[in-house]
């Protein structure tokens, strides 16, 4: 796959995750450009929910939304809790968390270097990235 090819698949993935985040009405969605910081994925994307019930609906409309794009079925992990669950899509992880969780663990700041323009639906309660 050249290198073109490779950013529109990774921009297609993007999508199909933001659109299930948003589906469940997430909040602070925020996207991480990595390929600098690892080799393992190229985004990672954090958001929040408010409670266990719509941290699990949030991974599983990630779930969705990324198999019915064409991609492979992600991994989810910490499901059982629902406080913190990690959606692995392959070039993008996505980590669904409370908001105490994820202040406590602010992944932004670990990963935040280089934050990615997403087009958010209509009413969104994310601000865009600086």
């Amino acid at each position: 796959m050249n290198e073109a090819a490779a950013k529109r698949r990774l921009q297609k993935l993007q999508r199909a995750i933001v659109d299930g985040l948003e589906d469940v009405r997430a909040r602070d969605i925020r996207v991480f450009n990595t390929e600098l910081l690892t080799p393992l994925f190229s985004r990672v994307i954090v958001a929040s929910g408010n409670s266990n019930r719509q941290t699990r609906a949030l991974a599983f409309g990630v779930q969705d939304r990324v198999q019915q794009a064409g991609f492979d079925k992600p991994r989810l992990e910490g499901q059982e809790n629902g406080e913190w669950i990690i959606v692995d899509c392959g070039a993008a992880v996505v980590h669904v968390m409370q908001p105490a969780v994820r202040q406590y663990y602010n992944l932004e700041e670990l990963w935040g270097d280089k934050p990615v323009r997403v087009r958010l639906a209509a009413g969104s309660t994310t601000p865009p990235a600086s």
